[in-house]
């Protein structure tokens, strides 16, 4: 995402998102999706918009394990920024995130990592 000439920095917003999830803030997550966002999660669901966010969050961040939200890295890649961390379970999956010109999510596509440590379906 170098030279797109964008006016925010997304690495740090990636990591204000992580911030948000391993706090369970809510309201500060959701301000981060542009209107009409989709989360696109590693169980094949798609959620479309804040109504969708509402639906996916909030059991997300109450059933959160001891282990949930860990870095492990986040890059820049063509197009989009790649976070590994440790999902709300524990686990260890690749997020993918889009921007819109404010600086908001407009999609995240969440991938589980397979053994060789790559996101299998993270495209």
């Amino acid at each position: 995402m170098s030279g797109s000439g964008t006016d925010f920095d997304p690495i740090a917003i990636v990591i204000d998102w992580l911030d948000a999830c391993r706090e369970r803030r809510l309201e500060d997550l959701l301000a981060l999706y542009a209107d009409q966002a989709t989360l696109d999660c590693c169980s094949g669901e798609r959620f479309v918009g804040r109504s969708g966010l509402l639906r996916y969050w909030p059991a997300k961040l109450r059933g959160a394990t001891a282990a949930a939200f860990v870095l492990d890295e986040v890059r820049p890649e063509q197009d989009c920024i790649r976070l590994d961390y440790r999902d709300y379970d524990g686990t260890a999956v690749s997020t993918k995130f889009w921007f819109d010109a404010d600086g908001k999510f407009t999609r995240t596509l969440c991938a589980p990592i397979g053994r060789n440590g790559s996101g299998s379906q993270a495209a």
